[in-house]
């Protein structure tokens, strides 16, 4: 029986973890849930899953819990809340496995602390490697524990290796979508609506990750995450655009060959897989080979996305480069999602703050958020905004 513990259990990630764990009651017990700021749904979970700690985003939210359990007579669960909360669930000392699905910088501290704790870590968050992948790296190595990627890319990679050693990989191909506006002229790009910039064509994903999609940004930040999670350079992670997401990313090795990996669009696999690493097991996700018709593939446009551009930039420098390259993004994002800015001035913004920061290695993950929170207010007087601007993560779940 794998002890479970999920950071983000009320977003997509969490949710779907919990569906894995439903589904296999034999090996897999939920342990502790850090939720975000639905109370609602934190309440049916910590019903149905009669987990030891739930945490929550918010004082007020964990006080509403409390008096949610009480009245329904669930005595023995404990409430936290906050980033000390979070840290509690990542380090609960019957935990085996934590999943790390909060999205941003929120849920650094605890994924790092999990690590030092020497608990297996799924990686969901992606924000994690690409503001603090160095240290988070280097404390799995010292714990002698794995990290695996949750995400499908970095999944399908991390399956794709077991064909190979590292010494023999020639290149790392990331596959991209496209996103929705693939075939959409940059010149039009000012107009785009937020509903537009919602309708990912194949996944179903939260707001930001979505939007990160449709500026390729996200695959500049699993470009940064490959390099961290398989210690290799940026010139050894390749994106390819290939529009029907069947192949969810190839590893080319020294002799030619190339091993790619593809499956029903479905994370929950990727997640069993994480889960059950380093056995195969069992399930009912089938993918038709029988439907497989063609493959499209073709280079990405880094003048009509330049995010992807910007995180290569980024990913060469490290550091505190990486940080600010993702906590510009977030506050960017936020202000599209808000109406605050364009979409075509997503990138413009990330760039000038970009070019305002400082590169250097950081040594602490104190250093890194105190990185984080300048990064982010330059990004906040960039944009001029009349009203703080919400970071994309306070609308998760």
């Amino acid at each position: 029986m794998k002890r479970i513990a999920i950071l983000g259990s009320t977003g997509s990630i969490g949710r779907s973890t919990l569906s894995v764990a439903e589904s296999y009651p034999e090996r897999f017990q939920i342990v502790a849930l850090a939720a975000g700021r639905n109370l609602d749904l934190a309440f049916e979970q910590a019903k149905r899953w009669r987990p030891r700690l739930v945490s929550m985003a918010e004082e007020r939210d964990a006080e509403s819990l409390r008096k949610l359990l009480r009245h329904s007579g669930l005595a023995g669960i404990e409430i936290l809340y906050g980033a000390s909360g979070s840290v509690r669930v990542a380090t609960e000392a019957d935990v085996d496995f934590v999943v790390s699905a909060i999205v941003g910088v929120a849920g650094l501290e605890a994924t790092y602390e999990a690590v030092r704790a020497g608990k297996v870590v799924g990686l969901a968050n992606k924000e994690c490697l690409v503001a603090a992948g160095e240290l988070i790296t280097a404390e799995a190595r010292k714990q002698g524990k794995p990290l695996l990627p949750i995400d499908s890319e970095h999944n399908a990679v991390h399956q794709c290796l077991r064909g190979g050693r590292m010494d023999e990989v020639q290149h790392i191909w990331l596959t991209a979508s496209g996103g929705p506006f693939l075939r959409t002229p940059a010149s039009e790009f000012a107009s785009i609506t937020v509903q537009q910039a919602l309708n990912h064509p194949t996944w179903k994903m939260g707001r930001r990750i979505t939007i990160d999609s449709a500026t390729l940004m996200n695959k500049g930040f699993e470009v940064i995450e490959a390099c961290r999670l398989f210690h290799m350079p940026p010139e050894k992670i390749q994106v390819i655009v290939h529009p029907q997401s069947t192949i969810h990313s190839m590893v080319e090795f020294v002799d030619g060959s190339i091993l790619a990996q593809f499956s029903v669009t479905d994370m929950r696999l990727p997640i069993l897989y994480a889960l059950t690493y380093p056995e195969r097991i069992q399930s009912d996700m089938r993918f038709a080979v029988s439907d497989l018709r063609h493959l499209d593939f073709c280079p990405p446009d880094l003048k009509k996305f330049p995010c992807l551009r910007l995180a290569y930039e980024a990913a060469e420098v490290g550091g505190a480069k990486t940080v600010a390259l993702n906590a510009a993004d977030e506050v960017a994002v936020a202000a599209f999602l808000e109406g605050t800015i364009g979409f075509n001035e997503i990138p413009r913004v990330i760039e000038d703050v970009l070019s305002r920061t400082t590169s250097g290695t950081l040594e602490s993950i104190a250093g890194v958020l105190a990185a984080d929170a300048e990064a982010r207010e330059h990004t906040r007087r960039r944009i001029g905004a009349k009203h703080p601007v919400k970071d994309a993560a306070s609308s998760l779940a």
